[in-house]
């Protein structure tokens, strides 16, 4: 069945969504995205996102389209009109559609505001909670500002596919022999009861599962280090995991085809799943 999409300002069949092929986020990734997970037809998480998705487009020199209210509305009337149980609500906004030119175009230009579901049954049981991850380090040869959540994801999609080529489910990336994050995700170690995971940067993501999931570690008494962690001491640690709005806590057993800890999901990643899973759907919207 057809999906119903938000593209300018109207509610339309995905069939009939269009964008100009002048746009910029096509001609130069030249625009900002957000990912919000919806479990039983609440939004998670949205206040955060909504945060993050004003401060990507302040630091590429664009305004906000619409208040956070109206976002929110645009958000629920997709849930509702798609019948959205579990799954994902994207949302890109780009500078407009305006003739090739590396300079912005005016700045009257109408932005492109896109939004579209995806329908993910079982979002928060998936069987891979339980198994755990296997990951593959790949060089970080991204550009500087990983921090602004831009629509430029090709090296991140070229990871995940030396992932699969590897037989792996994702890859770390890896800078002056520091992993930086993951193609899609925030990275996490820990040693000795201790959370460890990379302080925020221009080199990474400041996510927002990621912040919610260190408040929630720091309330349960649990020790958190924010620094960067090298390959060595991923593979000596005692578990990992990673973070994500559509992965939540998702644990990691395999880095190089080696395992981390005894090669099982860990009880840190375990219960900061189960935290952040009942938490976040108290304050889903």
């Amino acid at each position: 069945m057809s999906r119903t999409v938000y593209v300018n300002g109207e509610f339309v069949p995905e069939a009939d969504a269009k964008v100009s092929v002048f746009d910029r986020g096509f001609l130069f990734a030249d625009g900002v995205y957000e990912v919000t997970s919806v479990l039983g037809g609440k939004i998670l998480d949205f206040a955060g996102h909504a945060a993050r998705l004003e401060r990507s487009l302040a630091e590429l020199d664009m305004p906000m389209p619409m208040g956070a209210d109206e976002l929110l509305d645009i958000h629920r009337k997709l849930v509702a009109d798609n019948g959205l149980d579990d799954g994902l609500i994207y949302l890109q906004i780009t500078r407009g559609a305006a003739d090739r030119d590396f300079a912005y175009p005016d700045a009257q230009t109408p932005q492109t505001v896109v939004l579209f579901t995806q329908e993910k049954p079982g979002l928060a049981d998936a069987p891979m909670a339980k198994q755990g991850m296997k990951i593959i380090s790949i060089p970080d040869e991204r550009w500087g500002r990983r921090d602004i959540k831009t629509v430029q994801l090709l090296y991140p999609s070229m990871g995940k596919m030396m992932a699969k080529a590897a037989g792996a489910h994702d890859a770390w990336m890896v800078e002056d022999g520091h992993v930086t994050e993951g193609t899609s995700n925030n990275a996490y170690i820990v040693k000795d009861g201790t959370i460890i995971t990379r302080h925020l940067g221009n080199e990474i993501l400041h996510g927002i599962t990621r912040a919610a999931v260190l408040r929630f570690a720091r309330e349960a008494q649990m020790r958190v280090e924010e620094r960067s962690f090298t390959l060595e001491e991923a593979a000596a640690a005692d578990e990992a995991f990673i973070t994500s709005a559509s992965t939540f806590v998702m644990p990691v057993v395999e880095l190089d085809g080696a395992p981390i800890g005894d090669g099982t999901p860990g009880p840190v990643a375990a219960r900061l799943r189960e935290i952040y899973l009942d938490e976040s759907r108290k304050a889903a919207v």
